[in-house]
């Protein structure tokens, strides 16, 4: 916790909470998702992991995870924890690469994609370009899964998606969104 809040305050636009996830917000995060059918799943920003954990818990075993994160700090936690774990695939990168970072794994496009990304506080640029890519690498068929603490940013997500669902999770401080999209 104390290491998040200090990441938090060294890159206030980056990490977009004071502190992690909690869990029923990452079991919220990953009830539109249908592992049954999801041969590969997308983490953007995990940060210590929380939507991970859930993630690896209940894909299949050759469901491929890639687990993208930017962050020195937050990167080297998740390879500590979940490096050799089958199927998944830590990235130190952004999330506008995505579909470089799907190529390299032999990956046309990902079923869903989970973001941890704080939209509201990133730049607008670097939101579109993640849009953009995002669009991209879920093709006609993915989901897009993104939470917000608040609906601010809504109508600027609906210029590249289309809503197909929302959750609200009272049990994360802060309440939170989970906002389920594909691509427009």
């Amino acid at each position: 916790m104390l290491q998040f809040f200090i990441q938090f305050i060294k890159h206030p636009r980056t990490i977009g909470a004071i502190a992690p996830s909690g869990k029923a917000l990452a079991a919220k995060m990953m009830e539109p998702i249908r592992f049954e059918h999801a041969g590969c799943i997308v983490e953007y920003g995990p940060g210590t992991g929380t939507f991970t954990r859930e993630l690896i818990r209940r894909k299949k075993e050759d469901t491929k995870l890639l687990v993208i994160e930017q962050n020195e700090v937050f990167y080297q936690r998740l390879k500590r924890e979940f490096a050799g774990e089958k199927g998944v695939y830590l990235i130190q990168g952004s999330a506008e690469n995505v579909n470089e970072y799907l190529a390299q794994y032999g990956i046309q496009t990902a079923h869903y994609i989970v973001s941890g990304l704080p939209f509201t506080s990133l730049p607008e640029s670097i939101s579109k370009a993640v849009f953009q890519a995002t669009r991209q690498a879920i093709g006609q068929t993915g989901r897009f899964i993104t939470f917000q603490y608040s609906l601010l940013k809504q109508k600027f997500f609906m210029e590249y998606f289309v809503m197909t669902g929302r959750l609200l999770e009272f049990k994360n401080l802060p309440p939170a969104y989970v906002l389920v999209m594909r691509t427009k």
